[in-house]
């Protein structure tokens, strides 16, 4: 049976990345090609495209010149974009229009949203998804501007150049010739937390300079470093030593203030940082006190944790560059990102291609309401899984066992894999991409049968396999087919709704355990909603899950995992 006159290449879709040998997701195109809703011929759709972005006359003349395509255009959030979205087949956007479940149903027609860059702020993926809309993006394509911009920042700081130009501006010669001394970057050790694309274009250019390079990405091994002069090191080790530090992280909760007070105070006195990332991976006012107290000697920013920064302790300061989130603001990018966006969206409408698509939409044949919860479930227990992982997965089994048709594993399968990679790749990860990205990682996966987790009606369970050669078991299962449980993690026998900020904590079954641990989170503030405690035998070992109301500090983590009643603590937020 033919799906679409349009020749379909599997391969190409996958974006020419490994395939999964011993999994198969959805088979995308019929997914696609059903939402996008061709028929046994050739569509007859004239597509209306509405474009509310400043985007290159030669992307727009794309559309213009696109038989099958009609080119609307509005400014972001203005009464007309309502009105000519009610029209629309797809929209073209930045993050400066809130694409939410109101202004999608008023949108009957819609069948794509494409955002200019990597940012899905203030579109809502659960009303698109559940609509069959779909979503994309452009990763990556700004990578050399932001990895130009750092460079750019490094160089200023190490020479004064802001201060330098201002003074001379007002009349002022080199009055101070020691007060302006500036170092070069030659010899100097640079330190890359996050070593993605930006993070590898940083390193490249910075070795070019005579730099020593040290790079920070617990998600990485020595053999995925592209060039051996970078080292791969320890987040301590790259504080103490490195004269500059460099942050190329996603904002995931994971890495939300990962440069906090005490981060600072490790970093080598008179170092300094530079941050083309995003604004929330730093604490503003220890940046600030640091700078103040002249334990680091600068900081170059181009990104803030509220923008505009009006209220950020930051602005003004001396010994601070500051630019207005200009990382992707070069007329190559801007280029680059024009065309790649109105070509995606051009061929996802005519069924040819589907770059950077963020969201699985579940179409005839597929009964979303009943996946959907099994997904949730599956999607935290990865997330778990890779919070309690020592070393790298190098393997999942997966098994369902329940009333629900068997076709419900792939998908939770995927979601798994969503929920592994999660804090790897944060916002990059979705239900389409997670096979490929799992499978450039090394990640076998498999379909599992008779794995013990426990005598339920329906049970979703995963058996990782790490490097070091563990094994980690989790099993999950819904109660009334909607509520998350999980239900076992090894031979531990639990049931907790895995929700809300988690500490998971191996101990040693012994007495007092409950107590001394309520007494120091009692002694720190941190209240307890939820205690959860199973042990595979008396006076053994014991695994507890407690619900947090609110993330404990690091510092006090750090006091917990010194207990000698502890054999491992972690803390995961769901």
């Amino acid at each position: 049976m033919s799906l679409s006159p349009h020749p379909f290449n599997r391969q190409r879709f996958f974006l020419n990345a490994p395939l999964i040998p011993s999994f198969s997701p959805f088979p995308p195109v019929l997914l696609f090609l059903t939402l996008i809703g061709t028929d046994s011929g050739c569509p007859t759709l004239t597509y209306k495209i509405l474009v509310a972005a400043d985007l290159t006359d030669a992307s727009l003349n794309l559309i213009r010149v696109a038989e099958d395509a009609e080119l609307l255009t509005c400014a972001p959030n203005t009464p007309a974009l309502r009105e000519k979205l009610a029209e629309a087949h797809a929209i073209i956007s930045r993050d400066d229009v809130l694409l939410n479940k109101s202004l999608l149903d008023a949108a009957p027609k819609l069948k794509l949203i494409a955002r200019v860059g990597v940012s899905l702020s203030g579109v809502d993926l659960e009303a698109a998804t559940n609509r069959g809309i779909v979503v994309m993006n452009t990763p990556g394509t700004n990578a050399v501007a932001a990895g130009e911009l750092t460079l750019t920042l490094m160089l200023a700081l190490s020479r004064h150049l802001v201060s330098a130009h201002t003074r001379l501006k007002e009349g002022l010669w080199l009055l101070d010739r020691k007060r302006q001394e500036g170092s070069q970057l030659q010899g100097k050790t640079l330190g890359l937390v996050g070593m993605g694309r930006v993070g590898s274009i940083v390193a490249g250019r910075a070795l070019a300079f005579g730099m020593n390079v040290l790079a920070y990405d617990p998600y990485l091994g020595d053999e995925e470093i592209d060039d051996e002069r970078v080292q791969l090191v320890g987040l301590k080790e790259l504080q103490t030593r490195s004269d500059f530090i460099s942050l190329h992280v996603p904002f995931t909760r994971e890495t939300r203030t990962l440069i906090d007070e005490a981060f600072i105070s490790a970093m080598k006195p008179g170092a300094r940082l530079i941050n083309t990332a995003h604004g929330s991976v730093i604490d503003e006012a220890a940046l600030a006190a640091a700078l103040q107290s002249g334990h680091l000697a600068g900081a170059a920013l181009d990104v803030f944790s509220e923008e505009p920064p009006d209220n950020s302790p930051l602005i003004g300061m001396e010994s601070v560059i500051h630019t207005p989130h200009i990382g992707d603001n070069t007329h190559e990018t801007m280029q680059d990102l024009s065309l790649q966006i109105v070509s995606q969206v051009l061929d996802a409408l005519r069924g040819d291609d589907y770059r950077n698509v963020v969201n699985l939409p579940f179409v005839a044949g597929l009964d979303y309401e009943t996946a959907q919860p099994y997904m949730a479930l599956a999607e935290r227990m990865g997330k778990i899984l890779q919070s309690l992982a020592r070393t790298r997965v190098r393997r999942i089994a997966v098994e369902y066992r329940g009333e629900e048709a068997g076709g419900i594993v792939k998908p939770v399968t995927v979601a798994l894999l969503k929920g592994i990679l999660a804090p790897v790749f944060s916002d990059l990860v979705n239900y389409i991409n997670a096979p490929i990205l799992a499978a450039e990682r090394g990640i076998a996966v498999t379909q599992a049968k008779g794995l013990k987790t426990g005598n339920y009606a329906s049970v979703v369970s995963v058996q990782a396999t790490l490097e070091d050669g563990e094994v980690i078991t989790i099993g999950g299962t819904l109660m009334d087919r909607r509520e998350p449980h999980i239900v076992q993690i090894n031979d531990y026998r639990l049931n907790f709704v895995p929700e809300g900020m988690l500490l998971i904590m191996g101990s040693f079954d012994q007495p007092g355990v409950i107590g001394r641990v309520g007494t120091l989170f009692a002694d720190n503030n941190i209240n307890i909603a939820i205690w959860q405690t199973g042990r595979a035998t008396p006076g053994g070992h014991t695994l507890t899950v407690l619900t947090l109301d609110e993330p404990m500090p690091e510092s006090l983590l750090e006091t917990l995992r010194g207990q000698d009643f502890v054999r491992h603590a972690h803390q995961v937020e769901l």
